[in-house]
């Protein structure tokens, strides 16, 4: 068994708190592993507004991210009442394409899940297109070092 407690790796990352609630769990108020999921976008879009360039502003502006692969891995259980935190890394930037990296982390520090997701830029027609400088210098910001 991994270990349940992992260190915080190396880059810069964007950090978001969440408390659980009743409706994101099941009967035995453990989360719903679909909630994960909702969470990994939650601490996306704090990600984008942190380095400016929220998703209303991409929006305005014609350009939208695709999700185009999730992937998550599921180690410990967050519950109802707990107070979980989203890491977020942004890991990869392509011509038409980036990539974040998510550790769920419980109130112990230990992780509840690791995700990744991969994502498409596209135009307001929805056809890929290349990402725009103004969006790539802002995600850079953050950029993981496997980048």
């Amino acid at each position: 068994m991994p270990d349940e407690k992992q260190a915080e790796p190396k880059g810069p990352a964007v950090h978001c708190t969440l408390a659980v609630r009743y409706a994101e769990t099941d009967a035995q108020r453990v989360v719903y592993h679909g909630n994960y999921i909702v969470w990994f976008e939650v601490g996306r879009t704090t990600y984008c507004e942190r380095v400016g360039y929220p998703y209303a502003r991409m929006e305005a502006e014609g350009i939208f991210i695709t999700v185009v692969d999730v992937r998550a891995r599921y180690r410990k259980s967050a519950r109802y009442g707990d107070v979980v935190t989203v890491r977020t890394r942004c890991t990869e930037m392509k011509s038409r394409g980036c990539a974040f990296t998510y550790d769920v982390l419980l109130p112990d520090g230990s992780v509840a899940v690791e995700g990744e997701t991969r994502h498409l830029f596209l135009d307001a027609s929805g056809h890929p297109r290349t990402v725009p400088p103004g969006i790539a210098d802002a995600f850079r910001v953050f950029l993981g070092p496997s980048a």
